[in-house]
């Protein structure tokens, strides 16, 4: 490859310069690691024929018409 766009020396300067932000929010809480929310979402999903998001998203309602079909 010919050329370069920025030496090598400067990768990651801005990002060791600014200061930690400590996190707020939604964001505020940690995550649970993919193994353990996909267990749960099966469990939701699969065995309790529930939905696993939000409880009146249109998702939620969708799945809740289908739901009273099967049964």
């Amino acid at each position: 490859m010919p050329g370069s766009h920025g030496s090598l020396t400067k990768a990651g300067k801005v990002r060791g310069q600014t200061p930690p932000v400590d996190r707020t929010g939604v964001n505020s809480k940690n995550k649970k690691i993919p193994r353990v929310r996909n267990r749960e979402n099966y469990k939701k999903r699969i065995v309790k024929l529930k939905y696993s998001g939000q409880a009146n998203s249109m998702g939620a309602q969708k799945h809740n018409r289908k739901v009273q079909v099967r049964h």
